[in-house]
């Protein structure tokens, strides 16, 4: 392992994941109402890839090292599907936007996003990570396409629409402005996860370096400022 990706792996995303459960915590440790554990899932959940992009960083038997970069992959994919159920909870309640309804958004996306595995085997249109690519994931233009497409469409899109919704429903001040800081660090996130992707797929090292380094203050201002938006406000009623 170079130390460029010593670096990016164990040291900004590092922090990412520190920071990630961190947060989750505090807003568990509120309450667990279900409002409390969707938000916290997102966080749960990228945290997840995250690990397990440290574990498999070291290895170097193809198979293994494919296969849970495709559980990386998929819990920082998965993740962002909690943004928009926790997004449409708030704007219709948990009268209308039911348990059931929650699970179908849920279970919709995650099959989708579950379905990045079929890429793996056709050749050319999956992910390369071997020793030909120095044990960094590389993907292809297929794969790099139906990622960006399902969290876009599916989720980021969505989100946005709603998010904004919320705020313009929002006549307090101090509560406009607090899901402001949500919006923004929301889109933060977004950005972070294009920006890892976008390096993936373009397998520039200087590009991988400037965008581990991008994605660490993207991902931890993002964070925190979802969290100062919504995340200290969501407790006992």
């Amino acid at each position: 392992m170079d130390l460029a990706r010593f670096l990016t792996v164990y040291i900004a995303q590092g922090i990412g994941f520190a920071v990630f459960v961190y947060l989750a915590i505090k807003i568990l440790k509120r309450d667990t109402k279900r409002l409390n554990i969707i938000f916290s899932l997102f966080f749960i959940s990228a945290a997840a890839g995250l690990f397990i992009n440290f574990i498999y960083a070291p290895l170097t038997n193809p198979n293994v090292v494919l296969i849970m970069n495709f559980f990386t992959n998929f819990g920082i994919v998965f993740s962002v599907i909690f943004l928009l159920v926790f997004d449409l909870i708030i704007l219709k309640s948990e009268k209308i936007i039911t348990p059931k309804k929650q699970l179908m958004i849920i279970g919709g996306y995650g099959i989708a996003a579950f379905c990045m595995l079929f890429f793996l085997f056709i050749p050319g249109w999956g992910v390369q990570i071997d020793a030909t690519t120095n044990w960094k994931p590389v993907w292809s233009l297929p794969f790099y396409f139906y990622v960006i497409s399902i969290m876009t469409i599916m989720a980021f899109l969505p989100t946005v629409y709603y998010s904004f919704k919320i705020y313009n429903q929002f006549e307090d001040p101090l509560l406009k402005k607090k899901w402001k800081f949500f919006i923004i660090g929301m889109l933060a996130l977004y950005m972070f996860s294009y920006c890892i992707f976008t390096s993936n797929f373009l397998n520039i090292d200087v590009v991988r370096t400037v965008m581990g380094g991008i994605g660490l203050i993207l991902g931890i201002v993002g964070t925190n400022l979802m969290y100062y938006g919504v995340g200290r406000q969501i407790r006992k009623d």
